[in-house]
């Protein structure tokens, strides 16, 4: 198969002089260098190795529905994340994927977050508590520990306790930190080993899945019906009348844990950053909150028509999406207009320049949540916040109900004090907030 364009290449020599910038945050890098080459372009990093760069909507749709079957995930997430949560639905393939995601799927349709979403209000409002006003507060803790304890009692409902809690997340957060490590610094692996960091870490995983085996023998010794993610999952049938089998069941919450907090907190922060740089913004959520609390108690009722709320969410994701980026990997030959990627092609699409590419969005730098009044729009091949295709994350519900709620109650009850100084970013596995110091102030 003879390709008639040549993919635009970047030597190994210009990926060392900036190795330093890079390690810190790849992203003013690849913008550089979409805007040298266009919307494609391959980053050879040494020793033979190379990624495809793109930032092409199109070709990502291709690889993610299109065309889907001839791309699996990275060793990242099938290799270097399992090690650490296990093979569940983020991290299998082919027919284990299917089965597991056809198995689960049902506990995250609409009508069973109904059953969750009062815990879900009680939660955000407990958490929310915990804001100091009046003086200057790292917010992204908060919004974790909301996140956290938002999946953790949505599983559980109360049978953990706080001190199972603290472990979890402490767990939960150590072991994404000493993966980032192992990736960010792949030349530091025989020392990762020689150290124990790694086998002290899987050693910190296995007291998590203790945890997790004491809580679910409880509920299936306490035999007491519960309206709770797990209840759903321990009475998930598969197409022959099986049940999870105990193992596969504590990889899917552990990646529940891992994929079900994280990106939550992120969005929640930087959605908070930019209402402290848009009061006009803060004031119209008040406004849309007042009116539905007035027209109904009944929280599906708000998240229903809290459209100018989740017109902001959506507009803080296409700015700072925290899945930033997705990796596919052809398991054979390929060609997308006029491109041929060889079979083993590691292809990495930036979705944070995707949603900033000036040929689709106008005005793509500036906060227009305004523009997600288009329905086109949000199921546009152009805006990724949850992926695409029959890998969309699963929860994408669950985290939207969570984040609008978690909005709704912030601007009611707080004003977040204007700040004007540039949003800062840490990207990792996710893209995170970094120093995200805001003010609040009592509303009377």
């Amino acid at each position: 198969m003879n390709s008639s364009k040549k993919i635009p290449e970047v030597t190994v020599f210009k990926f060392l002089k900036h190795s330093l910038s890079i390690l810190k945050n790849p992203l003013p890098f690849h913008k550089a260098n979409f805007n040298f080459h266009g919307d494609i372009f391959k980053l050879n990093i040494g020793f033979g190795s190379s990624v495809i760069f793109s930032r092409d909507a199109s070709l990502l749709s291709y690889v993610l529905q299109k065309n889907q079957k001839n791309y699996t995930k990275s060793p990242i997430q099938t290799r270097d994340l399992a090690k650490y949560v296990g093979k569940g639905l983020l991290t299998s393939e082919g027919e284990k994927w299917q089965k597991q995601r056809k198995l689960i799927q049902p506990a995250f349709h609409k009508s069973q977050l109904l059953l969750l979403l009062e815990n879900i209000q009680s939660i955000i409002e407990f958490e929310l508590d915990k804001i100091v006003c009046n003086k200057p507060i790292d917010v992204f803790p908060i919004f974790n520990d909301l996140a956290f304890q938002t999946v953790v009692k949505s599983l559980f409902s109360s049978e953990v306790s706080d001190d199972e809690i603290n472990k979890l997340q402490y767990v939960t957060e150590v072991t994404q930190q000493m993966l980032v490590k192992e990736l960010r610094q792949p030349y530091l692996g025989w020392w990762f080993k020689a150290s124990g960091d790694i086998k002290k870490h899987l050693g910190l995983i296995n007291e998590s899945r203790d945890i997790l085996r004491g809580i679910v023998n409880k509920r299936k010794q306490n035999n007491i019906k519960q309206n709770d993610l797990l209840e759903m999952l321990l009475n998930a049938q598969y197409e022959d009348g099986s049940i999870m089998e105990e193992q596969q069941l504590l990889d899917e919450i552990l990646i529940l844990f891992a994929a079900g907090h994280e990106t939550t907190s992120n969005a929640l922060t930087f959605t908070s950053e930019l209402l402290a740089r848009n009061s006009i913004t803060q004031d119209k959520i008040l406004e849309e909150v007042k009116r539905l609390k007035k027209e109904s108690s009944d929280i599906m009722y708000w998240l229903k028509n809290a459209s100018y709320t989740k017109q902001v969410i959506e507009e803080s994701m296409r700015l700072f999406p925290p899945a930033y980026f997705i990796d596919r990997i052809n398991k054979e030959d390929d060609e997308y207009e006029g491109f041929h990627f060889p079979k083993g092609s590691s292809i990495l699409f930036s979705v944070y320049e995707i949603h900033r590419h000036p040929d689709f969005w106008e005005n793509p730098e500036e906060f227009i949540p305004e523009r997600f009044s288009n329905e086109s729009v949000k199921f546009s091949k152009n805006y990724f916040p949850f992926g695409a295709g029959q890998r969309m994350c699963i929860g994408n519900n669950f985290a939207m109900y969570e984040m609008i709620l978690a909005i709704m109650t912030i601007v009611e009850r707080y004003q977040i004090i204007e700040k004007t100084t540039p949003i800062k970013i840490k990207p990792l596995i996710t893209l995170k907030p970094l120093d995200a110091i805001l003010e609040f102030k009592l509303r009377l």
